[in-house]
Parts: C-alpha cells; structure tokens; sequence
C-alpha cells in the first residue's frame, strides 16, 4: 500500500500534536489544585482516567506518526 506524501506528512504532523497536547494536559493534571486529580495528595478515581487516557492517546500518536514516518521514508527511497 503507498501513501500520498499529503497523507504521510498529515499523519506524522498529528503524531507531533498528539504528543504536544498530551504532554501538556498530562502536566496541568499533575499540578492540578482543584481537588480532582489529588485528594489528601493521593490520586482520585479523575486522576488514574485522565492519566489512562494520555497513555493510550501517547501510544496512539506514536504509531500514527511512525506510520507517516515510515510512509515518508518510503516515498523519497522510491523517488
């Protein structure tokens, strides 16, 4: 299967944002002050969903941007 060079760039570019935003949230979730993420500085029920979910979106990102990655190494050893 070839990917368009449009489509591998998008894909690793989303791979890029999805490391970025998520390293952010996971961030602001730490030094959340709000009571949420931490009770009596022990995690909450919020704290271990969200971070959960950063994971899954980190390791998702990774793979989607290494697919773009690999499609674009694919493209310029064709060319």
């Amino acid at each position: 299967m070839t990917l368009s060079r449009r489509l591998c760039w998008f894909l690793l570019a989303f791979g890029v944002w999805s490391w970025i935003i998520w390293i952010t949230f996971v961030k602001n979730l730490v030094k959340d002050g709000s009571g949420l993420a931490f009770d009596d500085g022990h995690p909450t029920a919020y704290f271990w969903v969200h971070l959960t979910l950063a994971v899954v979106s980190f390791l998702l990102g990774t793979a989607v941007g290494a697919i773009g990655l690999r499609g674009l190494r694919a493209l310029h050893r064709t060319a």
